[in-house]
């Protein structure tokens, strides 16, 4: 047994002021499946399962180039939700129709995937990506 720490799993916690609202953008919309409600006087919670989870660290040059990329401007603040999807084309399309608002409409990438930015429910900023393969252009540069 390692004296080290393991992490199991990452949880990202969004206070919505409108739960239902945000509820309904996040399960019905985008289709993240229901792990888990809960709900007693103090309030209401769902877990919802959005896949495996990673946690991206970037500095203040490259949050800058990402946004370039994507929207054209720096318009992320600290942290933003990175989705990764089949079609962000059609997905962006079906987010907007559910009120989201699109920053970006999806736009190939150096690290060549097709993303597109949104902010969302919940006060999020989404990038919505597909990754298009092995192409040529294609550098592995995170999302």
């Amino acid at each position: 047994m390692s004296d080290e720490p393991v992490v199991r799993g990452l949880r990202l916690v969004v206070t919505a002021a409108d739960y239902d609202a945000a509820l309904h953008f996040y399960r019905d919309v985008l289709g993240l499946p229901e792990q888990g409600a809960f709900a007693s006087a103090d309030g209401r919670v769902t877990i919802l399962d959005a896949g495996r989870a990673t946690l991206e660290i970037a500095d203040p040059n490259h949050a800058a180039f990402i946004d370039e990329v994507e929207v054209g401007r720096r318009v992320a603040g600290h942290m933003r939700v990175a989705f990764e999807v089949d079609d962000s084309v059609a997905t962006t399309s079906k987010l907007a129709a559910a009120g989201a608002q699109v920053l970006a409409e999806p736009t190939r990438t150096p690290w060549n995937s097709l993303n597109s930015r949104l902010e969302a429910p919940g006060d999020l900023q989404l990038t919505l990506f597909t990754e298009l393969g092995d192409q040529a252009g294609g550098s592995g540069v995170p999302r």
